[in-house]
């Protein structure tokens, strides 16, 4: 009898902890563009919150991009204290074989004033392709992502601002055979649909007189809820089109 409760008790155990891994990771990392804000930034929203209502209880997204952060400076941060912090050490711990990363850089590569931050075109590539090969070591699977648009228009038309960086993404994922959504290709013409002046319904501007913004804010680089909304979206229309195995667990359109 006593062997019998001893053996019942085990299997419940190994049941909850079957159950407990019963659901897919999505890690995002990345920048302020992705990443989750709070209640003081508001309206400012990150892709990845909106993101992370898209799926069913089988998915959970872990959003885990970083204002103001690159491919740098995301696995060699410098802390108040003069301390490095290392953000991508606990992700690679904790993947999953099966588990998704999706590597959104290019906003703050782009920074090579800013030594700590700043990344040649060469050290880019060679950052992303270390993310890719410890997501691989683990079983996950890595996805990249081109940095998302900026709302720059001049003489009326929409200006790319990435430079090259989105340039060296595809090329990692043609040489690697990695997936790779073209973020900032489907988030030109997102704006471009909405045009010079209704695309700031897409970005952070708040006239004055806001809680957050008293004096109000003109941001194009950032999203409001509505812009990360829809930039969302376009990350779940590029899931489907690359036709990953998540795209079952999509509740979106």
């Amino acid at each position: 009898m006593k062997n019998y409760v001893l053996l019942s008790t085990l299997l419940i155990i190994l049941l909850f902890a079957f159950k407990q891994q019963e659901y897919t990771t999505i890690y995002i990392i990345g920048d302020s563009t992705a990443a989750n804000k709070d209640k003081h930034t508001f309206p400012e929203t990150g892709w990845g919150m909106a993101f992370a209502k898209m799926f069913n209880q089988q998915v959970k997204v872990d959003n885990r991009a970083l204002n103001g952060r690159s491919s740098k400076s995301f696995k060699q941060d410098m802390g108040k204290d003069g301390s490095i912090i290392n953000h991508w050490e606990p992700i690679f711990e904790n993947l999953r074989r099966g588990d998704y990363v999706f590597i959104q850089f290019g906003h703050n590569d782009e920074k090579v004033d800013k030594p700590n931050l700043g990344t040649s075109l060469e050290e880019f590539e060679q950052n992303l392709i270390f993310y890719i090969n410890q997501t691989k070591e683990k079983g996950g699977i890595p996805v990249l992502l081109t940095p998302i648009a900026r709302r720059k228009f001049e003489n009326g038309v929409l200006i790319k601002t990435h430079g090259q960086y989105p340039a060296v993404i595809s090329k990692i994922a043609r040489d690697m055979q990695i997936p790779c959504i073209d973020m900032e290709d489907q988030t030109t013409l997102l704006v471009r649909s909405y045009g010079e002046e209704g695309s700031k319904k897409l970005f952070l501007h708040v006239d004055s007189g806001d809680m957050n913004y008293p004096q109000g804010k003109k941001d194009d680089t950032h999203l409001n809820t509505f812009g990360a909304n829809e930039v969302a979206k376009l990350v779940a229309k590029g899931i489907r089109e690359l036709q990953l195995p998540i795209q079952t667990n999509l509740i979106v359109k």
